[in-house]
């Protein structure tokens, strides 16, 4: 994808704006991220960014309960709401004649969500978070294996240590102030970046920006934000677990370079070839060759606050070869590195999945607000491909020997022998 003209406001009480035009089709794409993920919240409080993007939806002060999602399912909307470690993002896609209506209900809930928070409605969506814990995590096999491992991976009271779902007795502990407290301290326009990509006129966006956002207070001062800082993990710290699951497996995790520079790109590109799918090392060794696992899968997440992450996924009735062969590829691979034609692919494969990142309004208006936020240039976007590329074998060879060294992870073990 070319890089597209932007256009960038900010306004007086803080909030930034960005705006990209698309006149392919008829759409306009509303994207806010909040800088506020788990990684915010306090002992005790786990749960609460996560709560809140449940109680964005339950109305404010001139909007009911229910209406929020009434109005856009009306005008044809598509919309949702997603947390993770570091933000909070909220977003829909509408026909461009409905643009206004979902700036003013972005602005309405930024502005005055607390009038509208009752113990009824906290109680109601903690409940669903809680339902949403049970089927997505507790009573799913192998559903806590990313939580585990995080809580392995990181020393007690890191910002890392504990994953947005939050727990259980952290949820129902939650009050009332407590959500007062959260949404005073994050909910502000100086802690949120407003894209808007599709069939607009950028001045004319900006206009209504203004109108609508315009006049809510900057809102306080941050808290200074909790170091997250981890290098390259030394030893392995293993857990055995004796769970119902449908076959015995094995869990790894390893930290990578944080976010934003160019080791990361190498780390990244590294994962994709010893675990990234069908094609990869450890896909071809463990299910192909040695026949000790019927699926392997290895991915990273990306964080700009701490330590990107590396999970390597195995299913196989013998955890114990599984690890074993683990160690084996990884030595070799941080001795020898990719050869050309692994390099090829995985740079292909970052490219393509940057043009399905991007290739709606929808990914786009996110893709501009994750770098606004996490690195103050949403133009970085559009320069994905070219980092990509930009690696060369022995960058990646050096990043696997430093972060994905034989005997550096955190594990788990689902049955098998260990």
């Amino acid at each position: 994808m070319a890089e597209q003209p932007l256009h960038e406001h900010t306004l007086g009480n803080g909030l930034r704006v960005v705006v990209c035009e698309d006149h392919v089709v008829p759409l306009a794409a509303v994207n806010i991220w909040y800088g506020v993920g788990s990684r915010h919240e306090r002992a005790g409080r786990t749960g609460l960014a996560h709560l809140f993007e449940h109680l964005m939806f339950q109305g404010s002060a001139n909007v009911a309960e229910g209406e929020h999602a009434a109005l856009l399912e009306s005008a044809g909307a598509a919309f949702n709401a997603s947390t993770s470690f570091e933000r909070t993002n909220y977003y829909e896609t509408v026909p461009v004649s409905h643009l206004e209506l979902a700036l003013w209900l972005e602005a309405d809930r930024m502005g005055t969500l607390p009038a509208a928070l009752t113990q009824a409605n906290l109680g109601n969506q903690r409940d669903v978070v809680k339902n949403e814990r049970r089927q997505r995590y507790d009573n799913q096999p192998y559903g806590t294996a990313f939580e585990r491992l995080c809580d392995l991976t990181f020393p007690s009271g890191h910002p890392y240590a504990h994953t947005p779902i939050g727990s259980m007795e952290d949820l129902d502990a939650t009050t009332l102030e407590d959500c007062a407290d959260f949404f005073a301290t994050w909910y502000a326009p100086g802690n949120a970046v407003l894209s808007v990509v599709g069939d607009v006129d950028p001045a004319k966006t900006i206009e209504a920006v203004e109108r609508y956002f315009g006049g809510l207070p900057t809102g306080p001062a941050k808290p200074p934000t909790r170091p997250g800082e981890l290098g390259p993990l030394s030893g392995v710290r293993e857990e055995a677990l004796d769970e119902e699951v449908p076959s015995p497996a094995y869990f790894a995790m390893f930290t990578l370079p944080t976010d934003g520079g160019d080791d990361v790109e190498a780390a990244e590109l590294a994962v994709e070839i010893l675990g990234g799918g069908s094609g990869s090392r450890l896909y071809d060794r463990m299910v192909r060759r040695d026949e000790i696992a019927t699926e392997v899968w290895a991915g990273v997440t990306r964080l700009a606050s701490g330590p990107s992450l590396a999970i390597v996924d195995a299913i196989g009735p013998e955890p114990d070869k599984i690890a074993a062969v683990l160690d084996e590829e990884l030595e070799r691979f941080a001795a020898h590195g990719p050869d050309a034609d692994e390099t090829a692919r995985a740079t292909a494969q970052a490219e393509r999945g940057f043009l399905e990142q991007t290739e709606t309004v929808t990914g786009l208006a996110n893709a501009l607000s994750q770098n606004a936020t996490q690195f103050d240039d949403p133009a970085r976007v559009f320069t994905a491909p070219g980092r990509a590329a930009a690696v060369t074998g022995d960058a990646i060879k050096e990043m696997a020997g430093r972060w994905l060294a034989p005997g550096g992870r955190t594990a788990l073990t689902y049955g098998g022998n260990s």
